[in-house]
């Protein structure tokens, strides 16, 4: 028996046009993240494949790409509009071989647009931006991450003030906790201390102790970073 590659064919079929498709996936024993920057962002272990590159399906037929996150539902109109502002100018082509990054943020930017049109969940788009941003951090491209964090902050905010997280896997802690990270690391220090404050307002409720204590670090960088008055 030869060595399992990481990664393998797996069978999906479109939200949108229904058509099957193939995508690759990493078998999970290949994915080794050393650690975490403290916007989660992980990190691989050298030599290992990066987790961030499969996460979204594009349909080779139609161009819609979506991620497991995505919902089945279609509200009225929004596959019409799909169809016209994406599949209309798809040049049938495949990213079901293996990716570079570069292909991994032309998938993230495709599934931020089908979102957008099909109307998903705030706390979606948010998570999409976010790891858009990630990738550009690997590039070390600092403007584009910079802007896919405002990005991702905006729509954090509209999931926060909505509530439309509840029910997912991110709590109000983790939200609160990411807009003043996000406003952090772009610079915005105040919107960073009101929202950390957020954070530990809740440290007698919340069952992610480690979020605020990742909040008081956090607000001590800040206590650092703030300019003497």
């Amino acid at each position: 028996m030869g060595e399992l590659p990481p990664l393998f064919d797996k069978s999906i079929e479109c939200l949108l046009c229904k058509q099957p498709a193939t995508t690759k996936k990493i078998r999970s024993r290949f994915i080794k993240v050393s650690e975490y920057d403290t916007d989660f962002c992980p990190k691989y272990a050298e030599g290992t494949t990066n987790g961030l590159f499969y996460n979204i399906h594009v349909c080779p037929k139609c161009g819609f790409a979506f991620s497991k996150e995505f919902s089945k539902y279609f509200a009225p109109g929004t596959k019409e509009e799909i169809s016209e502002k994406i599949c209309s100018h798809w040049v049938p082509h495949s990213f079901s071989g293996e990716r570079t990054i570069n292909d991994a943020i032309q998938t993230y930017k495709l599934a931020c647009y089908s979102a957008i049109l099909k109307k998903e969940k705030h706390i979606t788009i948010a998570g999409l931006y976010l790891r858009t941003a990630w990738l550009y951090r690997l590039k070390q491209n600092e403007e584009q991450e910079h802007r896919f964090m405002r990005l991702a902050r905006r729509e954090y905010e509209e999931s926060f003030s909505i509530g439309d997280y509840t029910g997912t896997q991110v709590s109000e802690v983790r939200i609160l906790y990411l807009l003043g990270e996000l406003s952090r690391r772009i610079g915005e220090l105040q919107a960073a201390t009101k929202h950390f404050s957020m954070v530990l307002e809740k440290r007698k409720s919340a069952v992610e102790t480690s979020i605020i204590q990742m909040a008081r670090d956090r607000w001590a960088d800040i206590k650092g970073e703030m300019p003497a008055h």
